[in-house]
């Protein structure tokens, strides 16, 4: 398993560090302590911790896995997935379950440490720079940016959402149930960037707490300088904050549960091991 590198490594040895491995018992003074023979894989001890969360790590096909919401399916959208005490009202999805907002914290770093554990580096923000040479006085007012905008680069992740309704299993690539107004037609198909979120300032003498859990704000649409996300949409286009609107003819009603899969490669098929996860099927 690779190791990430990243400030978040103290969270990922943090979960790590939940696991009872059994490696040893003390003995008596002077014996030879008694050493398990068969001492649990790492990654095994990894994921049946994270999965006591509802977060499933699938090392061999590279993917993590968890139970979201549906919340919005009429109005724009600026983020595509949040915890319950974040911006749900323009967010498609809410992850996390019904957890307070200090649990929360604690679930956005372990959904962190589960990405990580796949191999992933964080990668680069949207960035904003200023033209050189500026636009003119008119083509300001003609609605000439000031800005050249960058999209994010770095490690990226394939979504997808997937459910069952009675005996049909529904599989989709998370940008067809995204609508792009200003093209007519689905989101663009893409890898969205990893950028792992950030430490930040609770308050004088407090700790500082993981941005993407204080906030409860996962996965953005739009770009946002701050790149306090875990996961960031990637396209030249997602710099427009009034275009993207959820596809409610594919959708499940709001309120409904459907599996978020989080995969490091694009999936022909979907695994028995994820395909038993799926909710529906009444």
């Amino acid at each position: 398993m690779q190791l990430p590198s990243h400030l978040h490594l103290a969270s990922f040895l943090g979960c790590l560090s939940l696991f009872g491995t059994g490696a040893y018992l003390s003995g008596v003074q002077g014996e030879t302590p008694l050493q398990d023979p068969r001492p649990e894989d790492p990654r095994a001890a990894l994921s049946k911790t994270l999965a006591q969360s509802g977060i499933h790590l699938d090392f061999d096909h590279q993917a993590v896995s968890t139970l979201a919401r549906i919340e919005v399916t009429d109005q724009l959208l600026e983020y595509l997935a949040v915890l319950p005490h974040g911006a749900a009202h323009e967010a498609m999805l809410v992850l996390g379950g019904q957890r307070s907002p200090e649990d929360s914290v604690v679930w956005a770093e372990f959904l962190n440490t589960a990405i990580l554990a796949l191999g992933l580096e964080p990668g680069q923000n949207a960035r904003w720079v200023e033209k050189d040479p500026a636009p003119s006085q008119e083509e300001l007012r003609q609605g000439v940016s000031a800005y050249d905008v960058f999209p994010p680069e770095g490690d990226g992740l394939y979504l997808y959402l997937a459910w069952r309704v009675g005996d049909e299993r529904y599989v989709y690539r998370l940008e067809d149930l995204i609508r792009d107004l200003e093209r007519g037609r689905a989101m663009r198909r893409h890898p969205w960037v990893y950028l792992g979120s950030r430490m930040v300032d609770r308050g004088p003498d407090e700790p500082q707490a993981f941005a993407a859990g204080l906030e409860g704000n996962l996965i953005n649409i739009s770009f946002f300088a701050q790149g306090n996300t875990l996961i960031t949409g990637a396209l030249a286009e997602c710099v427009n904050q009034t275009t993207w609107l959820p596809n409610a003819w594919i959708l499940p009603s709001p309120g409904s549960d459907v599996l978020m899969i989080f995969a490091r490669k694009r999936l022909d098929s979907l695994p028995q091991s994820i395909d038993i996860l799926l909710p529906g099927g009444e």
